[in-house]
């Protein structure tokens, strides 16, 4: 297997950005025909299992004996959130305009930068804030 971790940061962004894009369009398209709860308990067993048949490949299963507690906490708050994310992503994606739902969702960078400061004291200069405040300008002008 290739050392992809000796990418750039910038390629996996751009790699889940493509991928969140596919996962919009196909979910629009899945949760036509079906209850958006139950495509959400779908996707996320498929998600497990990729994830750890990736684990697994990788030999990183014995790194569990090494987590702490607080890394367990986080971890599965995190996975809360998660869940909770993909359960009102599907349903509006079920009742919602695809372009509008998304638009709503990725403006969920700007919530991420202000917790990152207010959470993680991670700054951020003129234009990542001149940024932040097109994402909203944006935001705002797609779904009126």
């Amino acid at each position: 297997m290739p050392n992809l971790s000796a990418l750039p940061w910038w390629i996996f962004a751009l790699l889940s950005a493509v991928f969140a894009a596919l996962t919009t369009i196909l979910v629009k398209l899945g949760v036509e025909q079906v209850s958006s709860t139950l495509a959400t308990a779908i996707r996320t067993v498929v998600v497990l299992g990729m994830a750890w048949l990736i684990v697994v490949s990788r030999g990183e299963l014995a790194q569990l004996s090494q987590l702490t507690a607080r890394t367990w906490w986080l971890l599965g708050l995190s996975g809360v959130a998660t869940g909770l994310s993909w359960l009102a992503y599907f349903r509006a994606l079920q009742l919602g305009p695809t372009a509008y739902v998304a638009a709503l969702d990725k403006s969920s960078t700007v919530l991420i930068a202000l917790l990152a400061w207010l959470v993680l004291h991670e700054a951020t200069d003129w234009r990542g804030a001149l940024g932040l405040g097109l994402i909203v300008a944006g935001t705002l002008v797609l779904i009126r």
